[in-house]
């Protein structure tokens, strides 16, 4: 009999890509396979090559289709798993797989409503799809979350992934998800475990996220005598061209040329230059792996199907495998202690300070407190943003409640919105202020200064602090920290802005309370001229380590 024969299996974004390869792998050992997505033809096209293996293996497994499901649409997964429950289908194996790239730009130049839609699918998608599988899933069952090796950190390491700020904050927050899962599904006997496979051939790198980088790149850098937005105009033009005959690209060329009123020349020119910069991305990637291959998607399809394995599923509960197979050289973005500033800046800036201003969370307890020691070091406080040198925002705490996993979508949403979507809404508002323009204009951004301080949740206070409830706060200071570091990144090599933006994260791992004169330094730090030049952006004030 076939290793996952008589077992049933849902994977996200199943049509193409990575999801259709990891259908493939598990029908081929005997898996009937739920499919999924928001295209039609193309679930039926992979459908009909799964039931061509199933009579080659005869297996006896079937294939069921659900089209239309974007997995970010709360009706659309609920009623799936519903029409699941009422056939009274139970799956062994759900994939977290569906995925987009999201706007490969600078932060302060990527649409809100785009970034929002990033984390939906990816951060919200991967938990309302893996709360409502619980509904047809026994002991014994688990679930599969990919995520990327770009989120992930070192001791005193966060990954930076520029043009990527949506993406980065969903992956970090994933990957922690996956262990909070694994903490509150024991009892059911239902098994977590993440993936980062690392860079993976797909058309999505070569086609949408190399070329999109290459392109921000000229757009921030200028190309011939294009403004930066004539470059982002043409290159939504040109890009769909990169890998066609040379006659499909001449005529692109000429049709843009004549629709944008710009030479032929220069338009064949840019397409060069990113088709260049796009393959130079390639390269330097693939030497920061030992044998410089990119995993197969075959590869990454078969590194899921061991991870199923009930053997190994229960050695990995809750980790996220494998830990790295990219050696990704960045500079040190966690400060392992608060430099020590004699030097009172505070009178020499102003700050302001916002609290959840969607309300969402309400008044955190140090807001009052910490406003109050600044105006007494001589900062001046204003309660909401006017281009001040200095912007400071708190998140407030996670709230208290027994499971992420039994949470409502609402309840969630509000999370999502507290701790990722607002503060990339403030954050991208402060940039306006502080560079007026400068996300039509990358070119404003040189030498200019200004500071945005994020305060994010706090870790739990106590003397007996569980596991489980790190690990519910983590998931959300797991969705800053590499949002905060790209941001940065962006900021300083790119932009070449002397802007940054800082996290601040209180608390300590064995449960100490947090406090707000930690907080008040380490902010004195920031505002300080010698911050301006590190690496460093985030900050723990409250450890010791």
């Amino acid at each position: 009999m076939l290793k996952f024969q008589n077992k049933t299996i849902l994977v996200t974004g199943s049509g193409t890509g990575i999801g259709q390869a990891i259908t493939k792998k598990f029908v081929e050992n005997g898996a009937s396979a739920i499919i999924l997505g928001r295209r039609k033809e193309p679930l039926e096209e992979t459908a009909k090559m799964l039931e061509g293996i199933i009579k080659e293996k005869q297996s006896n497994a079937t294939v069921k289709i659900f089209d239309g499901v974007d997995v970010s649409d709360e009706k659309a997964v609920t009623g799936m798993f519903d029409a699941l429950k009422s056939e009274n289908v139970n799956l062994d194996v759900v994939v977290n797989n569906a995925g987009v790239s999201g706007p490969v730009t600078c932060f302060a130049h990527a649409p809100l409503d785009e970034f929002r839609s990033t984390v939906g699918i990816h951060l919200t998608g991967t938990f309302w799809t893996s709360v409502q599988a619980l509904k047809v899933m026994k002991e014994g069952a688990k679930i599969i979350t990919i995520s990327t090796f770009f989120a992930e950190e070192r001791p005193l390491e966060q990954r930076p992934y520029r043009f990527r700020g949506p993406y980065t904050a969903s992956q970090g927050a994933k990957n922690r998800l996956v262990e909070a899962m694994s903490w509150e599904l024991t009892e059911k006997g239902i098994i977590s475990i993440g993936t980062n496979p690392g860079p993976v051939h797909s058309d999505r790198i070569y086609k949408t996220v190399y070329p999109k980088a290459a392109s921000e790149f000229l757009r921030v850098s200028g190309f011939e005598d294009l403004t930066p937005v004539e470059v982002e105009s043409a290159n939504k033009e040109i890009l769909g061209l990169l890998g066609e005959d040379d006659e499909t690209v001449k005529a692109g060329i000429k049709s843009a040329a004549q629709k944008l009123g710009k030479d032929e020349t220069t338009l064949t020119n840019l397409l060069n230059k990113v088709k260049s910069i796009a393959e130079k991305i390639q390269k330097n990637t693939s030497t920061m792996i030992p044998d410089q291959q990119f995993l197969s998607q075959e590869q990454v399809a078969t590194t899921v199907l061991t991870l199923a394995d009930d053997a190994q599923a229960k050695i990995l509960n809750g980790k996220v495998i494998p830990g790295d197979r990219v050696f990704y050289p960045v500079k040190s973005h966690i400060a392992s202690s608060v430099p020590k500033v004699e030097k009172n800046n505070f009178p020499q800036e102003n700050a302001f300070v916002i609290s959840n201003p969607d309300g969402s969370g309400g008044i955190p307890d140090c807001y009052s407190n910490i406003s109050s020691m600044i105006k007494e070091k001589g900062g001046d406080v204003y309660a909401a943003a006017g281009g001040n040198p200095v912007s400071i925002h708190f998140t407030g705490n996670v709230p208290n409640f027994s499971k992420l996993t039994e949470l409502s979508r609402a309840e969630w949403d509000k999370l999502v919105n507290q701790f990722i979507n607002t503060p990339a809404t403030i954050t991208q508002d402060a940039l306006d202020k502080l560079v007026p323009d400068g996300s039509d204009d990358p070119r404003k951004f040189k030498d200019a200064k200004g500071r945005i301080v994020i305060i994010g949740p706090a870790l739990p206070a106590g003397k007996k602090i569980s596991g489980h409830e790190r690990a519910k706060v983590e998931v959300f200071r797991g969705a800053l920290r590499p949002f905060v570091t790209t941001i940065n990144q962006e900021l300083s090599d790119v932009l070449k802005s002397n802007i940054r933006v800082f996290l601040i994260l209180p608390g300590t791992v064995d449960g100490k309370e947090p406090n707000d004169e930690n907080i008040v330094n380490t902010i004195n730090y920031l505002i300080s001229d010698e911050a301006a030049s590190s690496s460093e952006v985030i900050f723990c004030p409250d450890e010791t380590r």
